[in-house]
């Protein structure tokens, strides 16, 4: 099974991701990769409540304003499947309503919000960021229980489904989602004809493909696609931090906080990635790319560049085919170092 549109609206298989656009691009700049992306044919662009990162309160909410500006000055909203996300609780965030939650006053002033920086009047994916209780996600291991201070679920799907029948978002999704939370989003909608869950964003690249583990299922059985964000592990799998070196304006060089995908066993596992790339002499950024942009699970890559020259190359990988030898040369590393990135 192929997953190819968000209740009935049809997406590109790659997404034009934003989180730069506010710290590392200019509103110039993000202005420039809309108008690219969408002359070669992208029709889907992604962004948060939160960007850019890192989330600063002073620079919080400029990526969703470039994408409003953009609106304003061409008129041509319509041309784009826009997503945006509200963000979930975390001491990191007080600088959003004194500390975001999913209940019901908190997403109504979220969306509010969204539509007035954006300049339309409607939003056609509405994601939550990240779950509203204690869970696994950005990288945390060893699951240790917790119930306490959690909004329940159903109080934030009845906010949705208020929202949507408000006409102000059209599909809801979720991001940085367990099976769990995935299957009982679904139970509730289904039980009390609430909003049905129309997508997953989370991480999904050659160093973490825990999404097989137990969602890729749930992708295919329930026909809820992932839209896979950081599907260049925060552009190491291009090869330009290989043997240590930091560009001058890269990501890893400016922010030291990024390092889910700096340790031992990345580094390796990433330069046998890399060798296989050499080996079969093909980009590695359209490698990683292609083989994420293959997996049937995958309704939407998200791409994020902060130059047209990478935004080119990443927009490329749509026409790469991967061969089944290069495919078998990627698993063999997998299964030797499985997701050392999770």
């Amino acid at each position: 099974m192929k997953l190819t549109d968000i209740n009935g609206t049809a997406v590109t298989k790659l997404c034009l991701g934003t989180m730069t656009w506010g710290e590392q691009n200019t509103e110039a700049q993000a202005h420039e990769q809309i108008d690219y992306a969408l002359e070669r044919g992208l029709n889907f662009i992604d962004c948060a409540e939160m960007y850019p990162v890192p989330p600063k309160a002073e620079t919080q909410g400029r990526t969703e304003q470039y994408i409003g500006s953009w609106f304003a000055k061409t008129g041509q909203r319509d041309r784009w499947v826009l997503a945006t996300k509200a963000s979930g609780p975390g001491e990191w965030m007080q600088h959003i309503r004194g500390g975001p939650r999913f209940s019901a006053d908190h997403l109504v002033r979220a969306v509010d919000t969204s539509l007035q920086r954006l300049q339309t009047d409607y939003i056609d994916l509405y994601q939550l960021h990240w779950p509203d209780r204690n869970t696994n996600f950005f990288g945390k291991l060893g699951y240790q229980h917790s119930d306490a201070d959690e909004t329940p679920i159903e109080e934030t799907l009845q906010a949705l489904d208020t929202l949507v029948r408000s006409g102000k978002i059209r599909a809801i999704g979720l991001s940085n989602e367990t099976p769990w939370g995935a299957m009982r989003f679904l139970q509730l909608a289904e039980r009390e004809g609430w909003p049905r869950v129309a997508t997953i964003q989370n991480p999904y690249n050659l160093l973490n493909r825990t999404y097989e583990v137990g969602l890729a299922e749930v992708s295919h059985r329930e026909n809820v696609g992932l839209l896979a964000y950081s599907p260049l592990a925060f552009g190491v799998l291009t090869g330009k931090y290989r043997h240590g070196v930091r560009p001058d304006g890269a990501r890893l060089t400016l922010f030291d906080r990024f390092s889910r995908y700096n340790n031992d066993q990345a580094v390796a596992a990433t330069e046998a990635y890399l060798a296989l790339a050499d080996e079969h002499g093909i980009d590695p950024t359209l490698m990683a790319l292609a083989y994420v942009n293959s997996r049937p699970f995958v309704l939407s890559n998200i791409i994020g560049a902060t130059t047209l020259a990478q935004l080119k190359t990443c927009i490329d990988s749509a026409d790469v085919e991967l061969s089944q030898a290069l495919i078998d040369g990627i698993e063999a590393i997998h299964t030797t170092q499985p997701n050392p990135s999770p």
